[in-house]
């Protein structure tokens, strides 16, 4: 099998384990689903250019060796998803998945499933990799998914996207679900930003899942949930929000 990046070799060793090659024109997954080609990101924001460079590759660092109390997290955020057994097969992706740590709990928890990642920093997505996930490289605003996946999900993402392009991330985030999406971010009533990491311009808080089900009438509310920096497995604060994406015509 031929490498078709741009240097001759992938920088990680899935073209062996997975059968073809990351940057092959036509890509396709081990499942034969045909994904979209990796290509260098174009950046839309200010902030895409930062996550993309080395102020995404220090919370990157910042954030290795979480996959027990991710596991422990998702336990939690998926319990209403009682079809989401571990001896059935079905396809995750996450948005903004970094180095991997949320996909290795999920790995972990549902080693049937298939999963997948979007991530815009190159290193993270190279680490994430090296875990053997499938990873697309490149900006969740210009991500066209070619499928659809039974569950997609963000944690820790919609924070830190500008405002004015909020839509657009809302509208990946529901066209890419097949049937749930799980949000897990820093709520607010009202939108407020808060300095990150001495930035400005960097962390938005609001109520994300409010804007999704006024935006979106075919979304439900079905769990959400709480989890504090002091509990036994503990997050930064997040609270989660389990929507499910109802067929044209149900029922609420």
């Amino acid at each position: 099998m031929a490498c078709h990046s741009p240097s001759g070799h992938c920088d990680t060793y899935v073209c062996g384990m997975n059968g073809y090659c990351a940057w092959e024109p036509t890509m396709r997954t081990p499942h034969g689903t045909p994904e979209p080609t990796r290509r260098e990101s174009t950046m839309n924001t200010p902030q895409e250019a930062a996550w993309r460079g080395e102020f995404g590759d220090r919370y990157t660092d910042r954030n290795m060796g979480k996959v027990p109390t991710n596991r422990a997290f998702f336990r939690k955020a998926l319990a209403s998803c009682r079809w989401f057994r571990m001896d059935e097969q079905h396809s995750i992706l996450e948005l903004g998945c970094g180095a991997g740590e949320n996909l290795q709990a999920l790995r972990q928890l549902y080693p049937a499933h298939h999963l997948e990642g979007l991530e815009i920093n190159p290193r993270a997505a190279a680490i994430a990799r090296g875990w053997g996930m499938l990873v697309h490289e490149g900006s969740l605003l210009d991500f066209k998914p070619a499928r659809t996946w039974d569950l997609v999900f963000t944690k820790g993402l919609l924070i830190h996207i500008p405002p004015t392009e909020l839509a657009r991330a809302y509208d990946v985030l529901v066209r890419a679900s097949k049937r749930w999406v799980l949000i897990a971010e820093y709520y607010a009533p009202q939108p407020v930003e808060i300095k990150y990491h001495g930035e400005q311009g960097m962390l938005w808080k609001r109520d994300f899942a409010g804007d999704l089900l006024n935006a979106y009438q075919e979304l439900r509310l079905v769990d959400y949930g709480f989890i504090y920096h002091r509990d036994p497995y503990p997050q930064d604060d997040l609270t989660f929000f389990l929507l499910e994406k109802m067929a044209q015509g149900s029922a609420t």
